[in-house]
């Protein structure tokens, strides 16, 4: 964050390039700008790649999963309660946070009694950590079972389509992507479709609960409950270290931003994480202080989900599985953090570094 934050410093102009190739917007308000500008944001959704055939297609599929999760919302609670309560004193983080929100949200992604199978393997990659890793050993055995997954889904798929889609309420994830899909779209395209969204729903969620609990116990002392509401942790966690720090995509047309004209293809960015430490829009932005989302005046733009067209379209429902999460952690309890620092792992996310996470009964 700090290599980026310098390259940014350094630039006389408000586009700045990036020593991989791409570019990024440096200030803020051209940052807002782009990000809700129609030629910029003409075209498809980088998300969905080219997996489905329309935009239309795309919202229309966005719609019908972030309905079927909020739905799900007071199982979710309850399943998450019960699986808190289970967690011994001492647990690994970031790992927990996976496998607490797996758990949570297990019958929700695939309902009970569906393809033990696929269940087996969607738990064992939440066992072995839903980024990119840096290293390429890792990324190798990563890549194998990602075969499989996608195997087993696809098997699942085409079972679940020669048995017929209910009508009503979808059942779980995979029967709202199914029933929003297109005509036309293969066996093989519905699965890619649900293992993007299972992973996007575990994974946003998981990380940015362990940035949460950990950067709240750095700035607390142990032994002590945290003063703070779930929902300001979670606010200020994912403003302070955003798990998408880095939003992209190709400019579709000629286009000139900051004075730098830039041609079709060109990857232009805008960073999060930019954007939610730049002290003239935030104040004392390097700062962890949740207490600032119940002050007037305190706050800049936030955008943990992107902005404009393209903002994530289960924004408010991820960040309530988060709050949920926290709010369940801290409940009757006094967590501190052993072994940890700020610094994220960075690929294609940014995550925290492994730590410890203690919980000790507040009675």
């Amino acid at each position: 964050m700090a290599f980026v934050e310098d390259h940014a410093r350094r630039s006389p102009t408000d586009v700045f390039r990036l020593p991989w190739g791409t570019w990024c917007v440096r200030d803020t308000d051209l940052a807002l700008k782009v990000l809700r500008d129609p030629l910029f944001n003409s075209g498809m959704s980088g998300f969905f790649g080219d997996m489905l055939p329309t935009r239309e297609a795309q919202i229309g599929l966005g719609h019908a999963v972030r309905t079927t999760v909020r739905a799900y919302l007071p199982a979710y609670r309850e399943a998450m309660t019960r699986a808190v309560a289970e967690l011994p004193a001492v647990t690994p983080w970031p790992r927990t946070g996976l496998a607490l929100v797996h758990r949570a949200t297990a019958d929700l992604l695939l309902r009970p009694g569906a393809s033990p199978a696929l269940r087996q393997l969607q738990a064992r990659s939440v066992e072995a950590g839903m980024m990119r890793s840096p290293h390429l050993r890792h990324r190798a055995r990563a890549e194998m079972l990602r075969s499989k997954r996608i195997a087993a889904a696809t098997h699942h798929v085409a079972e679940r389509r020669a048995e017929g889609i209910p009508t009503g309420a979808p059942r779980d994830v995979l029967d709202a992507i199914l029933g929003a899909c297109p005509e036309g779209v293969a066996d093989q395209r519905a699965a890619n479709l649900y293992l993007l969204l299972y992973r996007s729903i575990v994974s946003t969620v998981g990380y940015a609960v362990a940035w949460a609990v950990l950067q709240a116990g750095l700035h607390h002392p142990p032994g002590s409950p945290w003063p703070w509401p779930a929902d300001q942790i979670t606010r200020e966690a994912a403003r302070h270290r955003p798990v998408v720090w880095m939003v992209g995509r190709p400019v579709p047309r000629p286009a000139t931003y900051g004075g730098i004209a830039f041609q079709p293809g060109t990857i232009l960015s805008v960073s999060p994480y930019l954007l939610h430490h730049d002290r003239h829009h935030w104040d004392n932005p390097h700062r962890f202080r949740p207490e600032r989302w119940a002050e007037p005046g305190e706050h800049g733009p936030y955008l943990p989900f992107s902005a404009g067209p393209f903002t994530c379209a289960g924004a408010a429902v991820a960040h309530t599985l988060i709050t949920e999460t926290v709010a369940a952690l801290t409940a009757g309890s006094h967590l501190s953090v052993n072994g940890a620092t700020m610094r994220p792992i960075v690929t294609d996310s940014a995550v925290p570094g492994p730590f410890e996470l203690q919980r000790a009964s507040a009675r």
